[in-house]
């Protein structure tokens, strides 16, 4: 984690003391629920709860780490040190340290998609207002970076409203699909806890019972909840790619806001740099590097090896936080990005009535003419407009061919903008419903 690209409410997920809490809180519930099976006495059970208010002492319990070289022993000695060791007699009574990490581990990546789900929320909710208001803003379409055919600013902010809905949706899936425990002992058998152990502390958890495990928690939920974090990064890329196109100077059909004081550049006072979208892209290859470890973890040997364990350690706060931060930067990037609706018809016209080219080519397939012929009439036109910036309407209207075949009013009839945007409603309530 880089304190530079991290929120609060993210990284306390991750804190040690936060960690210890839900270790503690694993063990409270195992140690009620063997007690009504009777395995040990309720007294014992009643007594660990007396540490539900206590602040573990992480620099205590690194330094009995220290010595016992095992993060869970030492959390248990620690805890023993505050609820009595005969009253902690029968804590981790038939547990292994997996049950602790793994079902910890999976508390915190829930509690973290519900962060994350909210922070999509938030995008989404942005990007809906600036499709709505500038949902028959004509911009050019572009294809392979070249001019294209006309679209609208809103119909840009709706495709990336429907992939964000898309990811919500993934993100709730992978949510539902990591939050599983287990109590299930050495090798998942069971042979030392009984099932219901694992049943009531997965329910005060929040999590529901893994179906079968080993030693761990099988780890190609892992590698799908990190996945679909990956696919929600490469999102706010393909978002902060175009506003960064956007923003060319030889574009600017949008732009980050610029705020009061702001410096663009140690050297040349004039720049205004996309800093936030270019930022935005460098998150999205950290969150995605995450994805290939987590698919790594996913092979363990036989019933347990801790291979996964130090890159969990890693890419468990470092995706999550990182991806915390860029979605709540890219909604602010929304939220305040400036737009040029004169600019965008200024860029449209630097080649005036090309993007009509479809149009004027369909209308001579339905007057008869092959298309093949129909092909090479309109490109020997559009080729002058882009040799000689002239007017392609104009240059329709001087080719006898196609006079010939669509009339003059025929011509200027295939020259409507609006016809281009008939359909954008139609759109939108697939997209945002009616």
């Amino acid at each position: 984690m880089i304190p530079r690209y991290a929120r609060k409410e993210m990284v306390d997920i991750w804190e040690p003391a936060t960690k210890f809490k839900i270790w503690y809180e694993i063990e409270a519930h195992a140690c009620d629920a063997q007690a009504k099976l009777g395995v040990i006495p309720q007294e014992n059970a009643d007594a660990v709860w007396k540490a539900k208010d206590v602040e573990f002492d992480v620099a205590r319990i690194d330094e009995i780490e220290a010595v016992t070289k095992h993060d869970v022993i030492a959390f248990l000695t620690h805890l023993a040190e505050h609820v009595g060791s005969e009253e902690a007699r029968f804590v981790h009574q038939g547990m292994t340290s997996s049950d602790v990490l793994d079902t910890c581990l999976n508390v915190q990546l829930v509690r973290a998609a519900d962060l994350l789900l909210t922070d999509l929320d938030k995008v989404l909710a942005a990007l809906k207002t600036r499709a709505m208001e500038h949902k028959m803003t004509v911009r050019v379409g572009r294809s392979h970076g070249i001019h294209a055919e006309p679209t609208t600013m809103g119909l840009t902010f709706a495709r990336f409203y429907a992939e964000m809905d898309r990811n919500k949706a993934r993100l709730e899936a992978a949510k539902e699909e990591i939050a599983t425990g287990a109590i299930s002992g050495a090798v998942g058998t069971f042979a030392n806890i009984d099932p219901a152990v694992e049943e009531h502390v997965c329910e005060k958890m929040g999590l529901k019972p893994e179906p079968i495990s080993t030693q761990v928690i099988p780890r190609d939920r892992h590698a799908m909840f990190f996945a679909t974090l990956g696919v929600i990064a490469s999102s706010i890329e393909n978002i902060a790619i175009e506003i960064r196109h956007m923003q060319r100077t030889e574009v600017l059909e949008g732009a980050e806001f610029f705020s009061m004081g702001q410096k663009g550049s140690s050297a040349m006072p004039h720049k205004k740099n996309p800093v936030l979208t270019e930022n935005l892209t460098g998150l999205a290859r950290l969150v995605r590097m995450t994805v290939i470890p987590a698919m790594e973890n996913v092979a363990l040997w036989h019933e347990r090896d801790i291979s996964h364990s130090s890159v969990e350690r890693g890419i468990g706060p470092d995706a999550t936080v990182t991806l915390d931060f860029a979605l709540n930067r890219l909604a602010g990037v929304v939220e305040k990005m400036l737009i040029f609706p004169e600019n965008m018809l200024d860029n449209m016209n630097k080649f005036p009535g090309l993007v009509m080219s479809q149009r004027v080519l369909l209308a001579l397939t339905q007057a008869g003419v092959s298309r093949e012929d129909a092909y090479s009439m309109v490109q020997r036109n559009a080729l002058k407009v882009w040799e000689d910036r002239v007017d392609f309407q104009e240059q329709l209207l001087a080719d006898k061919d196609v006079v010939a075949a669509l009339g003059e009013d025929g011509i200027k009839a295939k020259f409507d903008m609006d016809y281009h945007t008939k359909h954008v409603d139609t759109i939108f309530k697939r997209v945002f419903g009616a």
